[in-house]
């Protein structure tokens, strides 16, 4: 009896064993053993990792994180992270590239994403010396460039990543109301400003064309004088020479 037991015990191990090392072998590469939040339902592979920039390329040594430790395996000690907590579904992924070594985190929600990066930039501005290359909110993720020799080439990097999540309610949106507000109050201001605009320009170019319309008569009008002969309706009486139109009288 003894001896079945142990023999029980030895084939439930090994059987545990099998399907654990199967498990493994079957995660993508760069995916701990943990589970992802969100995976890709066409091969299985975390969604964040699949949002860094040319990810088909450096597939193969993107790091999917989703713990403190694994976090400083990848990037190091790094002050600036200190913020960084992975409770509630914090994810993260970090791959090298030419420009740098990029850190994407993902939070849940945008208020611990705007908390955390607060707290990053206060760091930041304390100690310079520490920084990243680059760093940047991208909706709710938090992005890091460490190493890069060039730092337009690391905002370069930063900018082809996009946060594409929505979301969706079940029932109503609670902020509805305020985007409306919002359209209408946005609305309201760029048409005021064109209204504006457009009387202004139209004002000037009436006054422009008023200006240049006038100078045109009068040169019209004063050629024209100047051409016509000089005659006198006063029938040979002295008359004053206002409009300039009468031979000057001379004396005999």
């Amino acid at each position: 009896m003894l001896i079945s037991l142990v023999k029980q015990e030895i084939t439930f191990a090994i059987l545990f064993l099998v399907f654990t090392a199967a498990a493994w072998a079957q995660s993508p590469p760069g995916v701990s053993a943990s589970k992802p939040l969100e995976v890709s339902e066409a091969d299985g592979v975390p969604v964040i990792l699949k949002h860094l920039p040319d990810y088909e390329s450096i597939a193969q040594k993107a790091r999917f994180i989703n713990s403190k430790t694994q976090l400083r395996d990848a990037v190091g000690e790094r002050h600036v992270l200190e913020p960084i907590t992975f409770g509630a579904g914090t994810e993260a992924a970090f791959a090298a590239y030419p420009a740098g070594n990029l850190l994407i985190v993902e939070y849940t929600n945008p208020q611990a994403s705007t908390e955390t990066d607060a707290a990053v930039l206060n760091l930041i501005s304390q100690s310079p010396g520490d920084a990243p290359t680059t760093y940047r909110r991208v909706g709710n993720y938090n992005v890091f460039v460490f190493d890069g020799p060039d730092a337009a080439a690391a905002a370069a990097l930063v900018d082809q990543i996009r946060y594409q999540k929505m979301v969706h309610w079940l029932g109503d949106d609670p902020y509805m109301l305020k985007r409306l507000e919002r359209y209408m109050a946005v609305t309201t201001r760029d048409i005021a400003l064109s209204t504006v605009y457009f009387i202004v320009v139209g004002l000037l170019v009436a006054i422009s064309a008023g200006i240049i319309a006038g100078l045109i008569y009068f040169r019209f009008r004063d050629q024209k004088r100047i051409n016509s002969a000089a005659f006198s309706d006063a029938g040979g009486l002295t008359r004053l020479n206002l409009d300039g139109l009468s031979e000057p009288v001379l004396p005999e």
